[in-house]
């Protein structure tokens, strides 16, 4: 059986996971609704341990495909979990002597080597913070 697959999902609070007769999963959560359709000898179980709802998937023989598509399902299914609750993060640290950024409006103010600062503007939708002087 695959490791990644046999762990189980925690769901956070506000998200909610509900599997139809076909396998499909739907994930619903404060940032919106992501489905995944589950093929193979795949089973996928909702359950409540110890106060927390967690998803489980069941792989139903020990076939090497079944296997790789254990681990697969499981990992497509964690991640639409943390796309409804969190969504989708990237982080950027900048090391030099002298490096630092800022956000100034819509723009990111790059001050990375150059004679110059570097003004990039920021694409709509998407939310941009600099928490300290060399973190995007």
């Amino acid at each position: 059986m695959s490791r990644i697959g046999k762990a189980p999902i925690v769901l956070p609070a506000g998200v909610t996971v509900s599997v139809d007769e076909a396998n499909l999963v739907t994930v619903t959560g404060p940032k919106g609704t992501l489905t995944e359709q589950v093929t193979g000898n795949i089973q996928v179980t909702l359950v409540e341990n110890e106060g927390k709802k967690e998803v489980l998937l069941v792989a139903g023989d020990d076939k090497k495909e079944t296997n790789a598509k254990h681990g697969l399902y499981r990992a497509l299914i964690a991640n639409l979990v943390t796309g409804v609750s969190n969504g989708f993060t990237k982080s950027v640290t900048i090391n030099g002597v002298g490096y630092k950024c800022a956000v100034q409006g819509n723009k990111l103010v790059l001050n990375i080597g150059f004679s110059h600062p570097v003004n990039m503007e920021i694409p709509a939708g998407l939310t941009v913070t600099c928490p300290s002087a060399t973190e995007i």
